[in-house]
């Protein structure tokens, strides 16, 4: 079921994208910010219609939007709806939802949308900076790579 050496592989061919490390990181940061929306079903297409819009690095930016997995969707949920509550000076209640179907999560709409709004927010700027880190250090131990990597630095964008 989970393989180590699989996703190691992954998280490496991630860091190995060809373009500017901001470029992939602006990619990835998307990516996150849509994986914390309540529109579950629909993260991958939405981050394949963002990074074509914005003209994002697709893969980073698909990558992204499977950072909140099966296993951190629920406590995600609940603790989006709990911020949203106080945010809008309502009781901080229990999470009671049947599903994760619409049908189910609309009444709680509005305080999932903004407390995944922050939360997404959040966690975005946070991947942002800390998946720049990692392509820039990950290409400083590949040779080939490093001066590719200080010349888009320089300059600012790709190099063809």
């Amino acid at each position: 079921m989970f393989n180590k050496k699989k996703l190691i592989q992954r998280f490496k061919a991630l860091l190995s994208l060809d373009g500017h490390p901001a470029h992939i990181a602006a990619g990835f940061a998307v990516g996150v910010f849509i994986s914390f929306t309540p529109f579950f079903g629909l993260h991958t297409p939405l981050a394949i219609a963002l990074a074509f819009f914005f003209r994002l690095n697709k893969v980073s930016c698909i990558s992204g939007a499977w950072v909140n997995t099966p296993f951190t969707v629920v406590p995600t949920l609940a603790l989006s709806y709990k911020l949203g509550r106080y945010l809008r000076g309502k009781p901080v209640n229990e999470l009671a939802l049947k599903g994760l179907e619409w049908q189910y999560i609309k009444p709680y709409a509005k305080s999932l949308l903004l407390g995944c709004s922050i939360i997404g927010f959040i966690s975005a700027v946070a991947a942002y900076f800390l998946c720049y880190w990692l392509v820039v250090v990950f290409r400083r131990r590949d040779a080939s790579m490093t001066e590719i990597t200080r010349e888009m630095e320089e300059v600012g964008e790709d190099l063809e």
